[in-house]
């Protein structure tokens, strides 16, 4: 007899449901969310047939968590159910829309029983690469919420500071960079910036970890700071100097954890067997390589092919047909994490393979605007990536791109 289990999760408890092949309630239960609600929970199910080598299926609405990592052992199948999805299957169950943890519990066992081939459970993939998504995903934030205050240390500064932006904004990281924190915690206001002194600046150049070009830069940033700019009165201007001071220490605390989690996620994917085949290809660094494999994992069986992959990056178009009607356009739902990376692989596979930019100079020529041909190149690179992966073979710029490669043969 197959045995079915759906799990409605909740903060602080879960509703646990059973049931049959003909659908009838075996048991449910509600539990704790804590190690001794788990060990309820996994002596519910072997009560009802669980054994190592035949696991009872479950779905449940999240993908992570101490209860699913609890589930994810030996080769049991944990099926993550959109809520969205949920809740279209609560409506073939009555028409009322009443709601209840215990009757979500119930629907999601129902889900397995009569769909779970429509669904697909998580992948099995290493813990190492569940490490690297982890770690790849907090960067991702990390750098995120780094720029967000960036912008709005910016925006503060353009109101009461031009002078900042006018000493930093050109160069590379911009506001972000270790001087211009250092400068700007130093001097907060234009008028502490007007009285620093050259040997001042180049200390906190100094305090930034600069060492080459000190004296010339500290000439210069007094030389801004000095210059002619509109003022406010000097208590509005010494409020914004506070308020400033206090996004520069954020800013600095969040540059730190960026770079803190970035050598962190380095460490770990270059400890990966996928690393040096993610390495080999144009326009992947080892943080851009980390977050593509921490996104797609290592589960060969994941993907059936490299359409589904293609189709799970959102890369790939989707077609609405109805009657006489037909649309090709752009997909919405899809991993967002991974379209972000590929856009980034894209533009920077076209400085360093000739095959990428060729293949995007050809997608522009066509019709196609910038982002669409970017995606387009994304979309290759992603079915070579998955070749590669399967077939254990670093990336070829002669195989992958043979169109390229034959056009100067034949002009020779």
């Amino acid at each position: 007899m197959n045995v079915y289990c759906g799990i409605d999760w909740a903060e602080r408890h879960h509703d646990i449901a059973l049931v049959d092949t003909s659908g009838t309630l075996l048991a449910k239960q509600r539990i704790t969310d804590d190690a001794a609600g788990y060990r309820v929970l996994l002596e519910l199910l072997a009560e009802h047939g669980d054994t190592p080598d035949d696991p009872i299926p479950v779905a449940i609405e999240t993908s992570h968590g101490l209860l699913v990592a609890a589930l994810r052992t030996g080769k049991r199948r944990i099926y993550a159910v959109n809520p969205l999805s949920a809740a279209r299957y609560r409506d073939r169950h009555g028409v009322s829309r009443k709601k209840s943890d215990p009757g979500d519990a119930l629907v999601l066992a129902n889900i397995l029983r009569t769909d779970m081939h429509a669904h697909r459970p998580l992948p099995a993939d290493s813990d190492l690469a569940r490490a690297i998504t982890v770690l790849a995903r907090a960067q991702q934030d990390a750098v995120w919420h780094r720029q967000q205050l960036v912008n709005q240390v910016r925006s503060l500064l353009k109101t009461f500071y031009p002078a900042a932006l006018d000493a930093f904004q050109g160069k590379q990281h911009g506001l972000a960079r270790p001087e211009a924190r250092a400068v700007l915690a130093a001097a907060p206001t234009p008028a502490r910036a007007a009285k620093l002194s050259v040997t001042q600046l180049q200390a906190a150049l100094r305090r930034a970890g600069r060492v080459r070009g000190i004296d010339t830069e500290a000439r210069r940033l007094r030389e801004i700071f000095r210059g002619d700019y509109a003022r406010h009165p000097q208590p509005v201007e010494d409020a914004m100097g506070h308020q400033l001071a206090a996004l520069i220490k954020q800013l600095d605390a969040a540059c730190r954890a960026a770079d803190e989690l970035a050598q962190a996620a380095e460490e770990s994917f270059r400890k990966h067997p996928d690393a040096d085949i993610l390495l080999s290809f144009p326009g992947l660094g080892v943080q851009l390589s980390a977050r593509v494999l921490g996104e797609i994992g290592d589960d060969r069986d994941r993907f059936t092919d490299a359409r589904a992959l293609k189709a799970y990056a959102g890369s790939a178009p989707i077609t609405r047909a109805s009657g006489r009607k037909k649309f090709v356009g752009r997909r919405f739902i899809k991993n967002d994490r991974l379209i972000t990376a590929g856009f980034l692989w894209a533009f920077a596979a076209l400085t360093s393979s000739p095959g990428a930019d060729a293949h995007y100079r050809r997608r522009r020529k066509a019709g196609d605007w910038h982002a669409q041909a970017q995606r387009h190149l994304f979309n290759r690179l992603l079915g070579q990536l998955y070749h590669c992966l399967h077939n254990r073979q670093l990336f070829d710029e002669h195989h992958a791109f043979t169109s390229f490669s034959a056009a100067p043969a034949a002009a020779a």
